[in-house]
């Protein structure tokens, strides 16, 4: 991971009232000027935070290469920000993910948007609270799935018609300890890290799973019945469009053994547990009023991805983050 964060050394001149831009990683043409500091320093800033000498630092979508489309979107937001809530505003661009979790940790950064993984891991030394949950087709968490092919030998506690489960999670998986899991790939959250938390949750130990790089892939390996003994998705991976014309029967012989509940989050915004509960409370409502604009929508869709968003407290992450913190992974192995 890049050792390197960029401190504002030009605070002193910031006596005009466009927001600062500038970058963690590696620097980027832009008529805004940009200034370096070492990661390892603590930020030298002392002033009450959203003052000239000590800004709200906002952090764009990390990515060492940012465009300047992306830029000049997270121009018209700092500057909205500026004004609705009075604070001063910058931005920075970190390189990578696990680099904006370091410059959270160390006051290098205030707001940003986090997936899953980085929240998780900000969250266990109490850096941030969350503030905006990314909302996708109306909800803001997903859940999971475990399937079985029909004719296997294992039993579901799934009820289709009620579309609930009918046995609590240890007496559904304890029939999986030793056999082999299909998973998507080493970093899905549904397709492999909660769901394996689930299961060392419970005390179920399963063979070394084989990886398919992609949902799709793991109802098929679960549908031939010989490469793996179950598998698991998000819901529903077997209504995907590109099984249908091979596997017209999937629904049928490929069955749900046991559903997760939806715990699993989309990425969030959020905020330096350091500034004050009416500061975050203050940006917090600034960004909804800047999400309800079209050009406010279309910059937040540039810069985040983010369609649609909703306020979240941090207990709506607490299954989740036990379920991550279960499965015993590298957490920055999960990040990009």
């Amino acid at each position: 991971m890049k050792k390197t964060l960029f401190l504002l050394t030009l605070l002193c001149t910031l006596g005009c009232s466009f927001p600062l831009q500038v970058t963690l990683a590696i620097p980027t043409e832009s008529p805004i000027p940009t200034a370096t500091l070492s990661s390892t320093q603590a930020p030298l800033a002392t002033a009450e935070p959203g003052t000239d000498q000590n800004p709200l630092i906002l952090a764009l979508a990390p990515t060492p290469h940012p465009t300047e489309v992306v830029l000049a979107a997270g121009d018209l937001l700092a500057a909205y920000l500026q004004e609705r809530s009075g604070y001063r505003i910058v931005t920075v661009i970190p390189a990578s993910e696990a680099e904006l979790v370091e410059a959270l940790a160390k006051g290098n950064a205030h707001i940003a948007s986090l997936s899953p993984y980085a929240f998780t891991l900000a969250r266990a030394d109490g850096s941030v609270t969350a503030v905006l949950a990314r909302v996708r087709n109306g909800e803001m968490f997903y859940g999971a799935q475990i399937i079985i092919n029909r004719d296997s030998e294992f039993t579901t506690y799934f009820d289709d018609v009620r579309a609930e489960n009918i046995a609590d999670a240890a007496t559904a998986l304890k029939q999986f300890q030793d056999k082999k899991p299909c998973w998507s790939d080493t970093t899905s959250p549904s397709g492999y890290v909660a769901p394996f938390g689930l299961l060392s949750q419970i005390q179920v130990q399963t063979r070394a799973g084989a990886f398919l790089e992609g949902q799709p892939n793991v109802v098929r390996g679960v549908y031939a019945k010989d490469i793996c003994d179950f598998g698991a998705t998000f819901v529903d991976a077997r209504t995907s469009p590109i099984l249908e014309a091979d596997y017209p029967d999937v629904m049928d012989k490929v069955r749900v053994a046991w559903r997760m509940p939806k715990v699993i989050p989309y990425e969030n915004i959020s905020m330096s547990a350091e500034l004050p509960f009416e500061m975050r409370r203050t940006v917090q409502r600034a960004l909804i009023d800047f999400m309800s604009t079209p050009d406010g929508k279309a910059a937040m869709q540039t810069i985040y991805g983010f369609d649609e968003m909703a306020p979240v407290e941090d207990a709506a992450y607490t299954e989740f983050i036990a379920l991550v913190n279960a499965s015993g992974l590298n957490l920055l192995d999960l990040i990009e």
